[in-house]
């Protein structure tokens, strides 16, 4: 299968710097969008490190795994597992600043046809499939937890004062639980990933419009410019994974 990628993360128009990550390996099939937190510095320090982590343990394990079937569950939970003692670690050292930080992450890994999709925090992943868009990803945020109890409801998220606050995150804590999703990616389907600076901004619905109207290579540029348009509140991240048609 013929994956293709484009990426794009910007600083928005309300904030000094850019605590997005965005990093991919072709070789390895492994692609990652990261939304740091934490002091002035610390959530810069986080989300790269989450990343450049991700790819080093993807690369270790397949390296390592050689001709033996690769187990790709246990290749994101030792991915997980070892951004987040690394980013715990490092805000545990004296004289620092780092203190507290810690990261979304949303990484994708493809073997064969199968995608597989590890996430922690409220960054997203998206699968835009038949003309339809679906999150594919659950938010680990306030919001979200306060929706599936039943104490607020859709037209309340406007007014909900603690949109920001997510409730699982990589690196706050040594250890950390990752979701992992798993699913065949089929010819002509699209993986959208993005930070909340895309997702808080722009509707679903609207994301889907702009994936269903343009250019597989014009969506990522499209969508970071309509959360700007739209105020740009935060640093926004987009990646775009196309399974392209194979010609007969």
């Amino acid at each position: 299968m013929n994956l293709r990628v484009w990426c794009q993360t910007d600083v928005g128009l309300r904030r000094e710097n850019n605590q997005d990550f965005v990093l991919y390996d072709e070789s390895l099939r492994v692609y990652v969008v990261a939304d740091g937190m934490g002091g002035h510095r610390g959530g810069e320090v986080a989300s790269r490190m989450a990343a450049e982590t991700s790819i080093e343990v993807a690369r270790k394990a397949l390296t390592e795994s050689g001709s033996r079937r690769l187990h790709p569950r246990m290749l994101m939970t030792q991915i997980y597992e070892e951004a987040s003692k690394r980013i715990y670690d490092s805000s545990q050292e004296p004289s620092t600043d780092l203190a507290g930080m810690g990261t979304t992450l949303v990484v994708a890994f493809l073997l064969d046809k199968t995608l597989y999709i590890g996430n922690v925090g409220d960054s997203r992943a998206y699968l835009f499939s038949d003309q339809k868009l679906w999150q594919i990803t659950e938010d680990h945020s306030l919001l979200n937890e306060q929706l599936r109890a039943g104490l607020i409801q859709e037209k309340d998220i406007v007014r909900f004062t603690g949109k920001n606050v997510i409730t699982r995150s990589v690196g706050f804590e040594r250890e950390v639980q990752v979701d992992v999703i798993e699913r065949e990616l089929r010819s002509g389907e699209m993986v959208l990933m993005c930070s909340d600076g895309l997702s808080g901004l722009v509707s679903d619905e609207r994301i889907a419009e702009i994936c269903r109207t343009q250019k597989p290579q014009d969506i990522v540029s499209i969508c970071v410019n309509e959360a700007k348009k739209n105020g740009g509140d935060d640093n926004v991240s987009v990646m775009l994974l196309y399974a392209e048609p194979q010609s007969n």
